[in-house]
């Protein structure tokens, strides 16, 4: 019987990005219709959203078919996520007008200004999320799912 294990990878790396996308999306429309934020952030959530959660499947499916050779755990797995996808997404809202670099800082939607000195900081939270994130909710999903 074939048990299909990296469709059950896939599955579980997608399960907490699905949960918490449509929460962070109502909090993106209501802090723009409700608060009246002035720049447009739809023009840069469409796309993460719809992108992620293969994403986190994928790399899940990745985890599963390397861990046999690397036995590396899937927290230390999933923080290695960031450190693809913070690039790759600064340097596509930069070619698509949302993210502008300068000399300080960087300017998001041309309203929002952010200087490098908080982006080190807000880096290692993300790293610390995606660790928790992986070793407790998508671990534990691949356990129920019988994959770890």
């Amino acid at each position: 019987m074939n048990t299909h294990p990296y469709l059950r990878a896939f599955l579980a790396g997608a399960f907490v990005p699905t949960l918490l996308l449509p929460v962070m999306l109502t909090g993106f429309i209501v802090s723009r219709l409700v608060f009246e934020v002035p720049f447009p952030i739809e023009r840069g959530l469409v796309f993460p959203m719809a992108l992620v959660p293969c994403l986190w499947a994928i790399w899940n499916m990745l985890w599963l078919g390397s861990h046999e050779r690397t036995h590396l755990p899937v927290g230390l797995h999933g923080t290695l996520l960031p450190l693809l996808l913070m690039p790759a997404g600064a340097t596509l809202a930069t070619c698509l007008g949302i993210l502008t670099i300068g000399t300080h800082g960087v300017t998001w939607f041309q309203n929002l200004y952010v200087p490098y000195a908080w982006i080190a900081p807000l880096f290692l939270a993300a790293l610390a999320g995606y660790y928790l994130a992986w070793k407790y909710i998508v671990g534990y999903v691949n356990r129920v799912l019988g994959i770890a």
